[in-house]
């Protein structure tokens, strides 16, 4: 079983090989991976990094944005980066059963992940709170699927207990291994633009992003790769803000489901990551999401989850409020691929196909052309 899914985590020390074959072997110097790692890999990483002038205008702003599109993962989220990491450290530690509790894409990765490496998942679905493309995931990969009658918070709980028995091992962020592989999107952002930006705006519900984004820019800057640190802006939904409100919410409740948590895992990671980048951490309604989630795909032609658009709606607030110096280089993480959550599009673009008659005039009628 492992011949085949091992790479070397040693004959990369940084490799700049026009052959991508993932992020651990890209930046293996970078992470706890030796050559008995046996890594499981989907080619994860390399997504690209897209500007987008279109949305910049249309809020107002005179700086660059640079949006990084995690939707081109395996699984279509930038889960894949942790658990490409997550899953090879199980792998090599002999574990048989990898569990984790998610609002969507952390089963989707893990299921995915798991399948690769011939080893059994375990997913805790807070019920009737998943987005169906998400939840359509974990079930063709083949994990044992099982929604609580909870939230994610009560979903997480239970699989941090259940990682206490030491049969099982726990993939979420709480697995220090699924932050050191998520840091790596940090490191591809430099390598793009020869810099860090110099604002990194991102969507925060359990924060392991933004402490992973955190990690990775301050390990190049000391490893004298990048000559400065972004200031790190995390955007939380308004119904589902507990780093903001500084308590943990009880009943959190958001459009973005991905960021619908009341307890997160990392929070101490993600204060830390403001504090010392001197950045910023508020909230943003649903209203103010789903108004970015549409205007992005209206400007630009780039569909995302909208758990992305939270960043995005913290881009024009804080455009408008004038936080962003003019030229100001920005980037923005998207999360995941809109099409994870079909039913939240369908509802905000407010319009349905028009049925015709199979005609060409009925067609050109439709269309203003006469």
């Amino acid at each position: 079983m492992k011949r085949a899914l091992i790479t070397s985590a040693t004959a990369s020390q940084h490799s700049e090989s026009p052959v991508w074959e993932g992020v651990i072997a890209r930046y293996a110097r970078y992470l706890p991976v030796s050559g008995a790692t046996p890594i499981v890999t989907l080619k994860e990483g390399n997504t690209p990094l897209i500007r987008v002038p279109n949305f910049v205008h249309a809020c107002g702003g005179k700086f660059e944005l640079w949006l990084k599109y995690e939707a081109l993962n395996p699984t279509c989220s930038f889960k894949d980066r942790g658990m490409t990491m997550a899953v090879s450290k199980a792998l090599e530690r002999g574990t048989k059963v990898v569990i984790c509790a998610s609002t969507g894409n952390t089963s989707a990765s893990a299921a995915a992940y798991a399948a690769r490496a011939r080893i059994r998942c375990v997913v805790l679905l807070p019920h009737g709170k998943i987005a169906l493309g998400k939840l359509a995931q974990a079930l063709m990969y083949g994990a044992t699927t099982i929604a609580i009658d909870g939230n994610f918070d009560e979903a997480l709980r239970i699989v941090r207990e259940l990682g206490e028995t030491g049969k099982v091992e726990v993939v979420n962020s709480v697995n220090p291994a699924r932050i050191e592989g998520q840091k790596t999107a940090a490191f591809e952002i430099c390598d793009h633009l020869g810099r860090a930006p110099d604002f990194h705006f991102l969507p925060v519900g359990n924060a392991g992003n933004i402490t992973a984004y955190w990690k990775g820019y301050t390990e190049y800057f000391s490893d004298g790769r990048i000559a400065a640190l972004p200031r790190m802006f995390g955007f939380q939904a308004a119904g589902a803000a507990p780093i903001v409100e500084g308590r943990p919410i009880e009943k959190p409740e958001t459009i973005a489901s991905a960021i619908r948590i009341g307890n997160p895992a990392s929070w101490h990671g993600a204060t830390n990551a403001i504090e010392e980048s001197k950045g910023l951490i508020d909230k943003v309604t649903d209203e103010e999401i789903l108004n970015a989630y549409q205007l992005l795909a209206r400007t630009e032609g780039l569909f995302v989850e909208p758990a992305s658009a939270a960043a995005l709606a913290g881009v024009i607030r804080c455009a408008k409020n004038h936080l962003i110096p003019e030229n100001s280089v920005v980037a923005a993480t998207m999360t995941g691929h809109g099409l994870k959550d079909p039913d939240s599009a369908l509802k905000t673009s407010g319009t349905e196909p028009l049925i015709v008659a199979p005609k060409k005039e009925a067609v050109m009628k439709v269309m203003g052309i006469y």
